[in-house]
This record gives structure tokens, C-alpha cells and sequence, in this order.
């Protein structure tokens, strides 16, 4: 089935990392450097700066916001008075860290570039960190590439991320004290980007394609049932809205920008599914 988006928000450089939080969507614009809301009606709302550029964005059970920090490889808290650093991750990461899931106990698991994609350097394996709230941080895996978006199941007991230059979703079953186990392909997508994802009620995974330019919705073992067609390109989605049947997707004109390059033309994108998001974020 193909699906189309209309256009709920623009104005935006390159967003990023979506998640749906407090009855409105809340994005990370890597290149203006801001997290941002919108809401149903399309109104945005700048909530804080992130000088190092902002990615993954979740949330501490206490409702304390925390967003990663690329360049300096950081996750930042957002408190009252500001953000402050929960951990550095400049001694663990490879390179610029990326998004993140953030579970019910405020774990934090994070992924990198691993390498510099910008610079043309060709790809090399990358590691996912897992942050506890009290700063604590490790490598649970290595050896993926460009681990990128994440989920985990509302049973806390799978973790699904995309590796970009995999090709691939791959699962982990998550262990009490966090470490990740039982590595195996959950989808194989061959000639597929997989960037930003989220999951649905029914177990599958929409997947943000910047190529082949679509957005995807994959089930277990890489069946894909829909396709969903934007206006340019798609790095990341989200279920949301009051039942989680909208699709928000971030998109942008131009490829990921990085040294020397500019988001251009980001937009918010929409469309209704009939199976409600499920899990983290």
C-alpha cells in the first residue's frame, strides 16, 4: 500500500529525532541548533538551545528532558535552571553521537556515526552507549554500523535499532541490568538506508528511508506492507497525536548536511495509518 503526506510544518533546516511528549511533537533541528515543538495545528515553539547540535531526545521519569548533544558528544539534562551535562560520552563514542531511546527507568542508550561521514571517510563499526540517570555510562554493543534509530518493545524486552550502513534492523534482548544480548537480524533491507524509526501496535517498524526516499513500514523479517511518499526526503518518523495514529515524518531537500553543508527545506509531514504506535519513544 502507498501512502501520502501533507505538509504540517516548515521552516525548519534539518529535523531531526521526533518524538511525541505533552500532547505535541518535539523535534531536534540539528542545524539551527534548537529542540522544537509543534503542535497539531502546525504552530512551533523553540524550548532550548543545544550549541553542540541537538539529536536524540527522551525523557527521565521524573519528566526531565534529556537531548544528545552531537559534536561534543554529550547527553545534556534539561533542568530548571538550564541545560546540564548528565554525561560525557567523548571517551566512549567513535564519533559524533546520534539518536537514542530512553527507557521507563531513564536509560539511555545511544548510538554514533562512528566514523566521519561528512569528511568521506569510509564506514567504520560504531558502538550503542547505555547511560544510566545517575551518569554512569558503557558500551553494550560494538561492531554496528552507523547505529542510528531505536525502539524498544512495550514489554521492555526487545530493542530494535537501524544500522544505516547495514543495511539492516537489528535486535537485542535487553537484560535487567541493561547490557544488551542475543544480537540477531530482525530485518535485512537490502538497498535500504534505514535512519529514524518508531514502532506500531502490531509489532512492525516504520522506517525513515532518505534512500529510497520513502518511508517504510517493515515487519519481522523485512516483509514491507506500506510505503508512505513525501515531499523530498525522510530521515526520521514518529507515531503520535492523542492515538497514535499519525505518522509525523522529518524531512529535508537536501542530504545529511555536515562540514561545509547546510540543511535546506525542512519540513513536518503527516499522514494517518490505521494501526496505532506502540513502545518507546
Amino acid at each position: 500500500m502507498i501512502l501520502k503526506t501533507s505538509v504540517l510544518a516548515e521552516g525548519f533546516l534539518f529535523p531531526e529525532g521526533p518524538r511525541w511528549q505533552e500532547g505535541k511533537l518535539w523535534v531536534s533541528d540539528m542545524q539551527s541548533r534548537w529542540v522544537t515543538t509543534v503542535d497539531l495545528q502546525g504552530k512551533t515553539e523553540k524550548i532550548v538551545e543545544v550549541p553542540g547540535s541537538p539529536s536524540g531526545l527522551g525523557w527521565l521519569p521524573d519528566g526531565r528532558l534529556l537531548v544528545v548533544s552531537m559534536i561534543d558528544r554529550r547527553l545534556l539534562r534539561l533542568d530548571p535552571e538550564g541545560l546540564a551535562e548528565a554525561a560525557d560520552l567523548s571517551r566512549l563514542a567513535s564519533f559524533h553521537c546520534n539518536d537514542m531511546v530512553v527507557d521507563r527507568q531513564g536509560r539511555a542508550y545511544i548510538g554514533n556515526f562512528g566514523f566521519d561521514f561528512a569528511a568521506g571517510e569510509p564506514a567504520s563499526p560504531a558502538e550503542i552507549i547505555l547511560v544510566f540517570p545517575d551518569g554512569r555510562a558503557r558500551v553494550v554493543s560494538d561492531g554496528l554500523l552507523f547505529p542510528n534509530g531505536t525502539v524498544i518493545t512495550p514489554d521492555g524486552g526487545t530493542l530494535i535499532v537501524a544500522e544505516t550502513f547495514g543495511h539492516r534492523l537489528t535486535a537485542f534482548a535487553v537484560q535487567p541490568d541493561g547490557s544488551l544480548a542475543d544480537r540477531r537480524v530482525w530485518a535485512d533491507l537490502e538497498g535500504v538506508f534505514p535512519d529514524g524509526i518508531c514502532l506500531d501496535a502490531e509489532g512492525a517498524v516504520w522506517v525513515a528511508a532518505p534512500e529510497p526516499g520513502q518511508v517504510l513500514r517493515v515487519a519481522a523479517g523485512g516483509t514491507i506492507t506500506h510505503r508512505v511518499q513525501v515531499s523530498t526526503r525522510p530521515y526520521a518518523c514518529m507515531l503520535g497525536s492523542p492515538e497514535r495514529r499519525t505518522l509525523f515524518v522529518c524531512t529535508a531537500e537536501s542530504s545529511v548536511p555536515g562540514r561545509g553543508r547546510r540543511g535546506i527545506g525542512g519540513r513536518i509531514e503527516t499522514v494517518e495509518v490505521e494501526v496505532p504506535g506502540a513502545g518507546l519513544p
